[in-house]
């Protein structure tokens, strides 16, 4: 029999089930796809935000790689929160080894609550050695301006940003939009050499774990064969039903992704 494809996340935990690990994997499972993960991060962490974070030994995230790569038909791996440089490092080693065909980088560095997930320092490291080997990167505003140390305040300035990304060594950027005003989010896709804009109306919805499972359901459109451009459009289709659904489980007004086959 014919192994069944897989998707794998290397991403940080969520204890609170609503973003990282968690959330990649419901969307994996949403599309149909087995999930695989490595953790490289663990989070104490609920809807009012992350109180703790571990890190595991740099060895234990091989291992765990290793052991995944070793078994499974990984179509596309997506890479969430890394922490520090020397996560950063295992993680680029494993995927310079193995080689999958499909890479989505979320450059994760701040929660929704404003916590910091990625070392400062690691910031270099982490253009150096995994933007050059993403299929797409996956920045929303905030993280693209810590990326080009520089302000994104309207959509020129954002489309300015996709080309100096590129320029960074980016194969594609998506340019998330939720961080800009107005009453549509666009998001913005730049492969090189065509632009395309995905629009959805604007949500009064404080949603955790958008950014994630946005790059997850790429990640597993990818997997299931479709272009970038349609795996994007497809992606952003799945995160605004999975807004739109959103629920309350904890105290605060911050909102769970409803992820729906």
């Amino acid at each position: 029999m014919a192994r069944v494809p897989s998707v794998l996340t290397i991403a940080g935990s969520d204890s609170g089930g609503g973003a990282g690990i968690q959330a990649d994997l419901k969307t994996f499972a949403a599309h149909g796809l087995h999930g695989l993960s490595a953790i490289a991060a663990l989070t104490a962490q609920n809807t009012q935000g992350v109180q703790a974070i571990h890190v595991p030994p740099r060895a234990f995230l091989k291992a765990q790689l290793d052991s995944v790569f070793s078994d499974f038909d990984i179509r596309a791996v997506k890479i969430g929160m890394l922490a520090n440089a020397g996560i950063i490092d295992a993680v680029a080693d494993a995927l310079e080894c193995h080689r999958p065909k499909h890479i989505v980088l979320d450059p994760v560095m701040v929660s929704s609550s404003g916590h910091t997930l990625l070392e400062t320092r690691a910031i270099r490291r982490l253009v150096e050695r995994l933007l050059p080997l993403a299929t797409v990167i996956t920045p929303n505003i905030d993280e693209a301006v810590l990326l080009l140390d520089h302000a994104i305040d309207d959509d020129e300035q954002a489309e300015g940003a996709l080309v100096e990304l590129l320029t960074m060594g980016a194969k594609a950027v998506l340019l998330k939009g939720g961080h800009l005003s107005g009453r549509k989010v666009i998001d913005r896709l730049d492969t090189g050499k065509a632009l395309y804009e995905f629009e959805h109306p604007r949500l009064k919805v404080s949603g955790h774990g958008t950014g994630c499972t946005l790059a997850a359901a790429i990640a597993a459109n990818l997997a299931l064969k479709k272009s970038l451009p349609d795996a994007c459009e497809a992606a952003g289709d799945y995160v605004f039903k999975a807004l739109e659904s959103a629920y309350n489980p904890g105290t605060s007004k911050l909102s769970i992704l409803k992820h729906i086959q």
